[in-house]
């Protein structure tokens, strides 16, 4: 079944109790940021928090270390060598985590390989696969059989065609059936981003109505890869968690084109603009 993400929907997000603590509105872990590369996950950790988590932890090389103390002191840092992170100091990092956003600036080393292979197999909460991520996946498929179930995955065209070893014209050329088989031959929960990007569980299937192309520019996607995990911790099922994320990703895209004008945004504009559209949702 198609459906289009209406305003109405948006009293899916999840409720705020006044006897609750950060424990109560999830932890969600960050995958992310090589050395030069510390704005995908700083981007992604901060919409994680401005979507509504209670605590977000940023797993990082120590080459970034000062930089995330500097940009989110909000954060819990945790650090590993710039080359030769261990397995058992991954599983101890993301212990109690409820949610994970894995891939965002992770680069494709052998270090990034071996945090997402120790990720995959051991986790046992929801993740967020998206950008370096996907590509080692691509360039790895023995890996899939180890991407829990449910699992979210957020490509761009590029992106999906690495995974499916076509030519991006035969994705672009159908997004929504190219999400709606893709999650159903693996199990996941498709986020393939567009113009009108499309989610997909398999069975259902959402075309998102909100964003404009301000929107295509730089780090635009760690930033939905940080809302959709913030909502998964929060307790959404994986599927309405990308519907909502998607859709508030986009809200605040337009939010921040009507302030900006859309050739001047950028992705920190999106996360700005999270406050004002999650306070309308509140009252719903």
């Amino acid at each position: 079944m198609e459906l289009t993400y209406t305003r109405y929907l948006m009293n899916s997000l999840p409720k705020r109790v006044q006897e609750s603590n950060k424990g109560t509105y999830g932890r969600v872990a960050v995958v992310g940021g090589k050395k030069g590369m510390s704005g995908a996950g700083y981007l992604a950790a901060k919409a994680a928090y401005r979507t509504g988590c209670g605590l977000v932890s940023i797993l990082c090389p120590e080459a970034n270390r000062v930089i995330y103390q500097m940009q989110l002191p909000e954060a819990v840092l945790r650090v590993y060598p710039d080359e030769g992170a261990e397995e058992e100091w991954l599983k101890d990092a993301l212990a109690g985590s409820s949610a994970i956003a894995l891939g965002p600036g992770l680069g494709k080393s052998e270090n990034a390989l071996n945090l997402v292979k120790w990720a995959l197999s051991s986790a046992s909460m929801p993740i967020v696969l998206d950008a370096d991520g996907l590509n080692l996946l691509a360039e790895h498929p023995e890996l899939w059989p180890s991407v829990p179930f449910g699992s979210i995955i957020t490509p761009h065209p590029a992106e999906m065609a690495r995974l499916l070893s076509c030519p991006v014209e035969a994705v672009t050329a159908d997004i929504p059936g190219t999400a709606l088989s893709f999650a159903a031959d693996h199990g996941v929960v498709c986020v393939l981003k567009s113009h009108r990007t499309a989610v997909s569980d398999g069975n259902r299937l959402l075309i998102n109505n909100s964003g404009n192309s301000g929107m295509a520019t730089g780090g635009s996607g760690d930033v939905l890869s940080g809302i959709i995990a913030s909502l998964t911790a929060q307790g959404m099922e994986p599927y309405n968690a990308a519907c909502l994320g998607v859709y508030l990703h986009g809200l605040a895209g337009d939010e921040a084109a009507a302030r900006l004008g859309e050739h001047a945004m950028i992705a920190s504009d999106i996360i700005d603009a999270l406050p004002s559209v999650l306070k309308t949702a509140e009252g719903i």
